[in-house]
């Protein structure tokens, strides 16, 4: 079957880091933002909030809290995306259902929601010729963020955006093959020699994308760089900052 214009947008995604010096168009944001809320939401409870950052030094805070990221300072819209469980947890209250109690449950709904929104935005984004970039280093100093930004109870950061017009054109990162992700009735153990096999393979692509691209590149594959990642990231702050924010208490 011929691939859509949306669907070949889609498979057109790379992370964009370096911008333009030129400014979105009056109301394109707001547009993108309501795009966004066009996701579909858990409940339809529209769990998720968005700060727009504007002010040079509380950019400059936040880039050197993500690891010295300057793309934030430079980009010429930089959002941070929230779960937000306060406006649910007024709703409750207003109509005596009682206050939230961190339930595990409804913070995962939450999650699910700013990530489906932000998702949205992103693509609405590339399909007027900007691009973008994720930032989950925000969670490296999350109450850094609080401060900045001030986030209340039940308002909790989970990742930034970086918008702009590209000043660069990077390579599409070669994605898994479908094989490796799609299951059919049941899960196949990634130990299993035919994921393994998989695995291996994919690892060559990455490995040759990664000598061969562009822009810093470099010796590597796949599994090795996810293991630096996830080992590397391993936040152990971030339970109990969600705690303190009164999610994920029960």
């Amino acid at each position: 079957m011929r691939l859509s214009e949306t669907q070949n947008l889609q498979l057109r995604h790379r992370s964009v880091r370096r911008f333009k010096d030129r400014q979105l168009e009056p109301g394109q944001l707001e547009d993108l933002i309501r795009c966004g809320q066009a996701a579909a939401s858990s409940s339809f409870i529209q769990a998720y909030s968005i700060v727009r950052v504007t002010e040079p030094d509380v950019r400059a805070a936040i880039a050197d809290a993500a690891g010295g990221q300057n793309w934030i300072r430079q980009a010429p819209e930089f959002l941070v995306f929230c779960a937000d469980l306060q406006r649910i947890d007024s709703a409750c209250q207003r109509v005596g259902a009682g206050p939230l109690d961190g339930f595990a449950e409804h913070g995962l709904a939450a999650i699910v929601d700013v990530a489906l929104m932000a998702q949205n935005v992103l693509l609405a984004a590339e399909s007027q010729g900007l691009g973008g970039v994720f930032i989950g280093g925000i969670r490296n100093d999350p109450q850094l963020i609080v401060d900045q930004l001030g986030l209340p109870e039940l308002v909790t950061p989970v990742f930034g955006m970086c918008l702009g017009w590209p000043d660069d054109d990077n390579q599409v990162k070669p994605r898994m093959p479908v094989d490796l992700v799609l299951h059919q009735d049941r899960y196949r153990d990634a130990q299993s020699d035919a994921l393994l096999a998989g695995i291996r393979d994919y690892d060559e692509t990455m490995a040759t994308y990664y000598a061969e691209r562009s822009s810093s590149s470099r010796t590597s594959d796949w599994s090795h760089t996810t293991a630096a990642a996830v080992q590397g990231k391993k936040r152990e702050h971030i339970l109990s900052f969600l705690h303190a924010r009164r999610f994920f208490l029960r």
